[in-house]
């Protein structure tokens, strides 16, 4: 029998990178029951929505997605859903509901529900959906670190499949205004955003903007969209060969010298990187646009049927 060894090497391990503050809700296994009526619904954190059998449909406010075996759907907080059986193929599906991230595109585009189908990396998914149902039922010793270690294990074997980035989010109950507020500057960062402009969003005062979301992400929510702004213009420079006053101007600033007044002050929280940090003098010609961000996807909640089981930490 030949001998095998593969060598693992710390020096590829990252051991300043902070693990997520992610903690397991509940996992159900369900079956679709005609009786029992979908209807829209949200939830304050992030669910991940597996198909086992059968069709349907998944359904937002805005979209609806036909859903088969092997379908997998990342829903992020406070984001309407419900999902709907079609004819004799009952859905047959796992549901986990977790707190701590939430989900957007390598390219930090935003996503309120992303819809893939993972039929490549099924085994896998049945082991580790399978083992914490187990885990979560039985209940034996250390059985929440074990929950988590496998909670977390599948959510790195999604993103290396379908190209994900998770976000850290504030646990508990997320503010639904602020995750709008956050996910309209994330979409909108290269037009004129102001106070006004996300107070007529969330039908609040600009002084509870403000502080809500200053008290949710950290930072205030103009000088998020500056950081925005900045992070887009950093990956222009690197992907085109536009003069940096297009960049400025592309990503929403209205002049290069108005972008540099507000990149070079004082740091902020999270610091602010410089203007010249990224718009050196000279830089290498890049060849193209950032590809375009994919279109939204969505998830269902509908209800168990007798036989369903479902689990909690």
């Amino acid at each position: 029998m030949p001998y095998q060894q593969y060598n693992f090497k710390p020096q590829t391990f990252d051991a300043q990178k902070k693990r997520p503050d992610l903690r397991l809700l509940y996992i159900s296994h369900s079956s679709y029951d005609k009786t029992w009526p979908s209807v829209l619904h949200s939830h304050p954190f992030t669910e991940l929505f597996y198909v086992l059998n059968g069709t349907g449909t998944f359904q937002t406010e805005t979209q609806t997605f036909c859903i088969a075996a092997d379908d997998l759907i990342l829903i992020n907080p406070h984001v309407m859903h419900t999902e709907f059986s079609n004819g004799d193929a009952a859905l047959e599906y796992v549901v986990l509901g977790f707190e701590g991230i939430a989900f957007e595109t390598d390219g930090h585009a935003p996503i309120t529900c992303l819809c893939k189908n993972v039929k490549t990396i099924r085994p896998a998914c049945l082991f580790y959906t399978r083992s914490l149902i187990q885990e979560l039922h039985d209940r034996k010793e250390n059985y929440v670190e074990m929950s988590q270690n496998l909670l977390e294990n599948l959510l790195y074997l999604i993103r290396r499949e379908i190209r994900v980035t998770p976000e850290a989010v504030s646990v508990g109950k997320t503010s639904q205004e602020c995750r709008m507020i956050e996910q309209y500057i994330n979409a909108h960062y290269a037009e004129t955003i102001t106070l006004d402009t996300l107070s007529a969003l969330t039908f609040h005062s600009k002084y509870y903007i403000a502080h809500a979301f200053t008290k949710y992400k950290g930072i205030s929510p103009i000088n998020y969209l500056i950081t925005r702004r900045i992070e887009e213009a950093k990956s222009l420079l690197e992907h085109t060969d536009f003069p940096v006053a297009k960049i400025a101007q592309a990503v929403g600033f209205s002049s290069q010298s108005y972008f540099r007044r507000h990149s070079v002050g004082k740091p902020r929280s999270p610091p602010m990187p410089t203007a010249d940090s990224f718009f050196p003098r000279s830089r290498t010609r890049g060849s193209h646009w950032p590809q375009g961000r994919p279109q939204n996807c969505c998830r269902p909640p509908g209800k168990r049927s007798s036989a369903a089981v479902h689990t909690c930490c």
